[in-house]
């Protein structure tokens, strides 16, 4: 905690040193003025010195008091349709948890495969996956995910510390996250990104065309790889008989949240041929959970359990890229840093895998979460070097994000391992492991994707 305060208040300082530095030659003051308040809020969200929230809302205000831009550019993510899609999923992974159905999801699928560690690591990955299509929060997935796990590795005689809880416990933990960067609600950098492509661009990313793009590489082809390494770097031998499932039927509750949830599902995958926005489909579904009557929670869980610290923070990471754009910031920042990468129109694999380098590396500086606010004001600059359609330029920060080189930069994982007991030597070793495999197997891979479908104009 200490640590903590002392790195904040160096953020603080140097923030306040580039807010009222004098500009170089040429550059407004109200670029510096701007880069200021970024760099406070990119340090304090990347040295948690405070809670992200919190963060989000104090650069909120500080940009509207210095008169650095308007109210309306720095509040301007609250009214993108996606922070929208953030509330309802918060009100629909709650739903998940209180009901049970999650749990019971869990288990099922993982009861049955005990008979061998190899197998054990695929379905807790598979259920991980399959977990990020219905309950869009990572955290809630790590929450409800965790526990589950450590209870089947009691009952397999699977002690705290050995390799074989290791190894199923960080394939579960960053699982949750790393497979949900190709779903569009699953996880908080995906949706940043979308609300940024809208408040700066007016840019709507569709469900499908999201899923279609990131998740076929990002999702179905790091699967294997996630196993592949968990029992590579943490090997065990297990084996036991099916865990016994949950007997009792299925409750109301839980068939309404079932039918809401598939519903959802049909109607986000379909947003292309009907035209409804994920963000209002998500909210459409989170008040039917609440809605007296015929929802699965009780209304006070509107004001008793439902957390809304992500709502804010990723509003306050979309109106950063609002400010940025707005102040000036993101085109000098463009016209520092894109020249170093010397892109060029036509060299499309070069500026691919540059592109995903420095999407990642970003995510060192903001964390993976913050990464797109301050990567897609720079899309408009990325696609004119490169000859790319706006699109492909915005999904290039996903390629980065997707990416864990240490878990600080993830929050849910930092608490999953916590919850866990898994150290930090264990996690950074594992999550470099899979960057490393990530940027050279799956980009090339994920570049001869786009390729394929046309990504590229």
């Amino acid at each position: 905690m200490r640590a903590r305060a002392i790195a904040g208040v160096i953020v603080t300082i140097i923030g306040l040193l580039t807010f009222l530095a004098p500009p170089p030659e040429g550059v407004a003051p109200s670029v510096m003025q701007g880069a200021g308040l970024v760099v406070f809020a990119i340090g304090m969200w990347a040295t948690q010195a405070l809670p992200e929230h919190i963060t989000g809302l104090v650069f909120l205000l500080l940009v509207v008091l210095t008169q650095v831009a308007p109210a309306n550019v720095a509040f301007s993510g609250f009214t993108s349709g996606t922070l929208w899609l953030v509330l309802g999923g918060l009100f629909i992974a709650e739903a998940v948890r209180s009901t049970a159905l999650g749990e019971r999801f869990a288990l099922a699928l993982l009861g049955r495969f005990t008979g061998s560690y190899p197998l054990l690591v695929s379905a807790v990955v598979i259920v991980a996956t399959l977990l990020c299509f219905v309950m869009p929060a990572t955290l809630g997935r790590v929450l409800l995910l965790i526990p589950i796990v450590m209870g089947l590795s009691r009952r397999l005689g699977i002690a705290p510390g050995s390799p074989a809880y290791t190894g199923l416990m960080l394939a579960a933990i960053v699982s949750t996250f790393q497979l949900g960067t190709g779903i569009l609600p699953a996880n908080a950098p995906n949706l940043v990104l979308a609300g940024a492509a809208e408040a700066l661009y007016g840019i709507h990313l569709d469900y499908g065309e999201y899923l279609l793009a990131q998740f076929p590489v990002l999702g179905l082809i790091k699967m294997p790889i996630i196993v592949a390494v968990t029992c590579w770097m943490f090997p065990a031998r297990i084996g036991g008989d099916a865990i016994e499932q949950n007997s009792a039927p299925m409750s109301a509750k839980e068939w309404r949240l079932a039918v809401i949830l598939l519903v959802a599902l049909a109607f986000w995958a379909t947003d292309v041929v009907h035209g409804i926005r994920p963000g209002w489909i998500a909210l459409a579904a989170g008040l039917i959970v609440i809605m007296p009557g015929i929802g699965v929670m009780p209304v006070s869980t509107f004001n008793d359990t439902i957390k809304f610290g992500p709502f804010f923070y990723i509003g306050a990471v979309l109106g950063l890229g609002a400010v940025m754009t707005h102040t000036g910031t993101s085109a000098a920042l463009g016209d520092l840093l894109l020249p170093a990468l010397a892109l060029a129109p036509g060299d499309d694999f070069r500026n691919f895998l540059l592109l995903a380098f420095a999407a990642t590396a970003a995510c060192m500086i903001t964390t993976n979460p913050a990464q797109p606010g301050l990567l897609a004001p720079l899309a408009q600059q990325i696609a004119e070097a490169t000859g790319w359609p706006l699109n492909s330029a915005l999904m290039t920060a996903a390629l980065g994000f997707s990416n864990v080189l240490l878990p600080y930069a993830v929050p849910p994982l930092v608490v999953g391992m916590q919850i866990a007991g898994i150290g930090l030597r264990d996690g950074a070793r594992y999550t470099l492991m899979l960057a490393v495999l990530s940027l050279s197997v799956l980009m090339p891979l994920n570049y001869l994707w786009w390729r394929a479908i046309g990504y590229f104009g």
